[in-house]
């Protein structure tokens, strides 16, 4: 279906128990297509790593920098031109893989998002409110997205731990072509990936207010 390899990403932390089932999903759903699966993992000490080497087909090893400085690692380490970039705990289903490759490469986009057409948090729905009407984007923290390789090659900034929303900034003010696809999101677990309620809201708020200003700079 596709005539270009997809490189996946994800980022890991204590995760183990999604290792096996998140490679043996995005396998199936890509068969018959060149891809790599590239796990880059947060230095877990549940032993993710070593599951990690053993089904994927890449596994990095980085310091605590956080999720988003490992898929901006894991990305500028693919060797296949389109990118996708999912978590690894499941909740962006594997299956939407090739649709949103097929929208991708049809469109012509330089950047994919698949938005939620549910944002769980106040806070992620009032910063998708705002950055929004900036970017084009309603679901401006979603890291399931399809990207250009070489987009990277091309801006090279140094972004941070809101890497995901500066991420969009940087990619409307030069020009680049930015898609959006809508996909109901499965129930989330009890113990989401960005951590508890009261620090996960202050982490988006304030990426909120990064990404704002540097969309007014």
């Amino acid at each position: 279906m596709v005539e270009y390899g997809v490189s996946v990403v994800t980022t890991t932390y204590n995760e183990r128990a999604y290792v096996k089932p998140f490679v043996e999903r995005v396998r199936k759903v890509l068969s018959g297509i060149d891809h790599e699966i590239i796990i880059v993992d947060d230095n877990s000490p549940d032993g993710t790593y070593v599951l990690a080497r053993e089904y994927a087909d890449r596994a990095l090893l980085k310091k605590r920098e956080g999720q988003t400085k490992g898929l901006l690692y894991g990305i500028r380490t693919a060797k296949y031109p389109i990118v996708v970039t999912l978590d690894v705990d499941l909740e962006n289903p594997p299956e939407l893989i090739p649709v949103l490759v097929k929208v991708f490469l049809e469109k012509n986009y330089d950047l994919l998002v698949a938005s939620r057409t549910v944002l769980p948090r106040f806070s992620e729905r009032l910063a998708s409110r705002v950055l929004g009407r900036i970017i084009g984007v309603h679901d401006i923290f979603s890291n399931y997205r399809v990207y250009k390789r070489d987009l990277f090659i091309d801006m090279n900034p140094r972004f941070g731990e809101t890497f995901g929303a500066e991420m969009l900034v940087y990619a409307k003010k030069r020009g680049y072509r930015i898609g959006e696809y809508f996909y109901n999101p499965p129930p989330r677990r009890k113990n989401p990936r960005i951590g508890g309620r009261v620090r996960a809201n202050i982490r988006i708020l304030y990426a909120l207010l990064k990404t704002l200003l540097l969309a007014l700079s």
